[in-house]
């Protein structure tokens, strides 16, 4: 993998839930034995040293393994063991393999437990994984590195590997030995001198990183049947003497094989599986998936410290979002623009629309960011979904979500939606001319004031309000159920928890009814960013509560 260093800061992936790194580190020293040309031979397997955490600022190192260089010596197995180990009691990253047959998905199941777009290479084709990729889970509180996730090649020709086990390694051996009799073999280490029929280099990959693991999950597409290549993958990674537990990808799809895949895995006393949707994704099966691994460990207080780190930033990152959502829905419900009684309305209105639509796409913008989701032309995220793309003061858009304007009917259907008749002039030829472009903006003149001083005041209409919250909270849904391996060539499903706003236009919440008095809550208004997100910071605060219960009511 190619890793972009001239990529903006923002779209590098930081913190627990991406950890992933835009520089490499060198392979760990293991040459300060006396005997040097023991550990000759095991200088080149897949043991990585973690680096200080403090120094890289929690960023994952990606390693690349060339798999040019293999073992030639059964002894080095007691290495292998002891630093097995050692890795596990010293409370080091828990090293964990990510193995499969080509193009089941394994990087993609990365990308979405790393909350990172841009890790490996996702094609809609076979072997596109050439190397070992290496990237670090770390604490996002203490830095302290957790897990150490290993994408491996993908496994393409597991059952004539199995033949030539078969043939020229002895079955009184046990499987460790036979599988490092295979990485001494002139087959396992590619190159021009071997034919292309017997060029089993990238299945040495994987099981040179097999071994240099303290366990593995196998990553199975759901959607594929039962096959003998892949009885002869399963057969191959028991020999490997870690843990192994299988995962089933593309669980969201209709043609799944589950049920078949569970009864052959029975047979082989497989009985350790999870569902893990890369593309459809469930937080709850992301903690199963590590709540079964730990169950497979001596020492599981690691993925015990992982899954508690995990829920806890889960939930603050919502806690996030619902902040940002509430401060844009209280800049915007605060946004009032003042016109003389006799002035034209319509250029005014053309420019308090065009503010609110910049607005929520800045908005829609720092969620995208709080989610790991980046502006990609490769990567489809839930912002392309054609319900994000409508125009807020798009008429239809207001019926699709079932809201009506404050307006009277009849009032709505002569002059527009949103507008006030009596405020905005009784005439029908200025009522005609603002009627097609004023929808969702409404005029008041209440203030005897303002009538006095033949002032009016326009703001943002009640039905537009709570359709900008409903379609904030809807792309927040969409962001929470969306893994990070979707594509150009994904099918896109419509991810939408609900289309039901979060109150009716006649109910607005109490902060944003207190937001009209408040144009200094508004930089749309005062054109003071940072002065007006702190005057209206315990609103925001208080509204998120609301948006956030609201939601809990719509699922019971």
């Amino acid at each position: 993998m190619t890793i972009d260093n001239n990529k903006p800061i923002s779209q590098r992936a930081k913190g627990l839930f991406s950890d992933k790194a835009f520089s490499t580190s060198s392979e760990e020293d293991l040459s300060h034995s006396d005997n040097n040309q023991e550990l000759d031979d095991l200088n080149k397997l897949s043991f990585f040293k973690n680096s200080d955490a403090s120094s890289h600022n929690n960023i994952n190192e990606t390693v690349t393994d060339t798999g040019a260089d293999s073992v030639n010596n059964f002894e080095s197995v007691e290495t292998v063991s002891s630093i097995r180990k050692a890795t596990l009691a010293t409370g080091e990253a828990l090293k964990l393999a990510v193995v499969g047959h080509t193009n089941t998905g394994k990087t993609s199941i990365l990308r979405t437990l790393l909350r990172d777009m841009y890790f490996g290479e996702v094609k809609n084709e076979a072997a596109t994984t050439r190397h070992v990729e290496r990237a670090l889970i770390s604490d996002s509180q203490t830095g302290e590195p957790l897990v150490a996730l290993f994408d491996t090649p993908g496994l393409e020709d597991a059952s004539g590997l199995m033949d030539w086990l078969e043939d020229n390694t002895a079955s009184r051996r046990d499987g460790i030995e036979r599988l490092q009799q295979f990485l001494a073999s002139d087959i396992a280490q590619g190159g021009d001198t071997v034919n292309a029929l017997n060029d089993y280099s990238q299945e040495a990959k994987v099981i040179r990183q097999l071994l240099a693991s303290d366990m593995a999950i196998y990553v199975i597409d759901a959607r594929e049947p039962v096959l003998g290549k892949y009885k002869d993958e399963l057969a191959i990674l028991s020999w490997s003497a870690i843990p192994v537990m299988l995962v089933f990808n593309f669980t969201d799809a209709q043609d799944t094989n589950i049920a078949d895949w569970q009864t052959m895995l029975a047979r082989r006393n497989l009985h350790i599986s999870t569902r893990f949707d890369s593309v459809a994704f469930e937080f709850e099966d992301e903690m199963k998936l590590w709540q079964n691994l730990a169950t497979m460990l001596t020492y599981p207080e690691t993925l015990h410290q992982l899954i508690e780190r995990r829920r806890e930033d889960w939930m603050q990152l919502y806690e996030q979002a619902g902040i940002i959502i509430a401060h844009f829905l209280l800049d915007v419900a605060a946004y009032v623009r003042e016109i003389n009684e006799d002035d034209d309305p319509l250029p005014v209105l053309n420019e308090m629309q065009e503010a609110v639509r910049q607005t929520e796409r800045a908005m829609q913008g720092k969620l995208l960011n709080l989610y790991k989701f980046y502006d990609n032309s490769t990567v489809v995220t839930p912002l392309e979904l054609s319900e994000y793309q409508q125009d807020p003061f798009d008429p239809e858009l207001l019926k699709s979500y079932g809201l009506r304007t404050t307006s009277g009917a009849a009032a709505g259907a002569l002059l527009g939606l949103g507008i006030d008749a009596a405020a905005l002039g009784t005439t029908f030829g200025l009522g005609a001319a603002i009627g097609g472009l004023a929808g969702g903006i409404l005029s008041n003149t209440g203030s005897i004031a303002d009538k006095l001083n033949g002032v009016k005041r326009l703001y943002i209409d009640p039905a537009t309000l709570t359709l900008l919250a409903t379609r904030s909270l809807d792309l927040l849904a969409s962001l929470r159920h969306r893994g990070h391996a979707a594509n150009a060539d994904t099918p896109i499903t419509e991810l939408q928890e609900t289309n039901t706003p979060p109150w009716q236009p006649n109910k607005l919440p109490s902060e944003l009814k207190k937001a009209r008095g408040k144009p200094q809550w508004s930089s749309l208004s005062s054109g003071k960013s940072e002065l007006a997100a702190e005057l209206r910071a315990d609103a925001a605060w208080s509204l998120s509560s609301k948006l956030k219960r609201s939601r809990l009511e719509d699922k019971d």
